[in-house]
């Protein structure tokens, strides 16, 4: 049977090149699974996608969306870890925003028990996002300072959440102090407002560390933050480029890396995984058993009807919700 999903035919700045249309049911190839979904969540690079400035540029057309949840409702008959009627969720460059996905069993993970299919649609790629940042390139230790920059946000809060856990000091930013309200309860110890921009970012910082500054620095927002926290990072310490929300990409005076022997470390989970695909399994087991123990608990901040999607778009477009936004089917 025949089934809806949003494609994006088109590169534009409007959202004009998404729609809403019909897709075929395809027969399933080995090992591959059939979801009906129930719930698909954004993340920022689904808006970048559709406006080709994301650095993963599928051809036209294809269906957005990087992540859902929903129930098995056919498998090849190679596949034996999944069952009809099992929840799981999905995680890949595209595909998510449709009522029905075919995709490899590999690409799928059960969902964790504690979750709603909302929940499970948005934790993934977020919390894999802090894994590889904070453990696997930051090597965060118990005790240290982490800043956590875009806090409120999907990414952001993963980071605070990881950061607790591991034992560190959370310093969560955010554009408002009613955002910030989602990184307190996450765990974040100290919250600082920057609104629009940076000003008194790094005194603040300063203070709050007793001058020393914060150890590893999650940054996936660029622009004046990134300015301003090479200025309040400590000795020694890293600074996470995860992404530039801002829309400006920040350059680096080197003299300053070197005077204070920090490093600058990019981060791209999904990449890393392409790359080494064993490393990239390990880091997915690690997300997943926190996610069970309740580590990474996404916060849904929006809800949308799948109809609604561009709408979901244009909320996450202007900022407007803290924690995650989902389309629910």
């Amino acid at each position: 049977m025949p089934h809806r999903a949003w494609t994006c035919t088109a590169l534009t700045p409007d959202l004009s090149g998404l729609q809403l249309l019909p897709r075929p049911s395809p027969p399933l190839r080995p090992g591959e699974l059939r979801v009906r979904v129930r719930a698909a969540a954004l993340n920022f690079p689904d808006l970048l996608m559709t406006q080709g400035k994301y650095q993963h540029k599928p051809p036209l057309p294809f269906i957005a969306g990087m992540e859902n949840a929903g129930e098995v409702i056919e498998a090849a008959p190679d596949v034996r870890d999944f069952s009809l009627g099992d929840s799981v969720c999905y995680g890949g460059h595209g595909g998510a925003f449709a009522e029905e996905l075919v995709a490899p069993a590999a690409m799928l993970r059960p969902m964790p028990a504690a979750m709603d299919f909302a929940q499970g649609a948005a934790y993934g790629v977020t919390a894999l996002t802090a894994w590889v940042a904070l453990v696997r390139r930051a090597a965060l230790q118990p005790g240290e300072t982490l800043l956590v920059h875009g806090a409120s946000g999907g990414t952001g809060l993963a980071a605070v959440q990881l950061g607790r856990h591991l034992g560190a000091t959370v310093i969560a930013t955010g554009s408002s102090a009613r955002k910030l309200e989602a990184a307190r309860l996450a765990g974040a110890r100290h919250l600082v407002v920057v609104g629009g921009h940076a000003a008194g970012l790094s005194d603040a910082v300063k203070d709050l560390t007793d001058g020393a500054g914060a150890d590893v620095v999650f940054d996936p927002v660029g622009g004046d933050l990134f300015d301003a926290s090479v200025h309040c990072i400590a000795w020694g310490g890293r600074l996470l480029v995860v992404g530039f929300a801002s829309g400006r990409i920040a350059t680096l005076p080197t003299n300053l890396a070197l005077i204070k022997g920090f490093s600058v470390i990019g981060v791209r989970a999904g990449e890393s995984a392409r790359r080494d695909p064993q490393r990239g399994a390990e880091n997915r087991r690690a997300v997943e058993a926190l996610a069970v123990a309740g580590v990474f608990t996404p916060l849904i901040g929006a809800r949308f009807a799948f109809e609604q999607a561009k709408d979901a778009y244009r909320a996450m477009a202007e900022r407007r919700v803290a924690g995650k936004i989902v389309i629910e089917l």
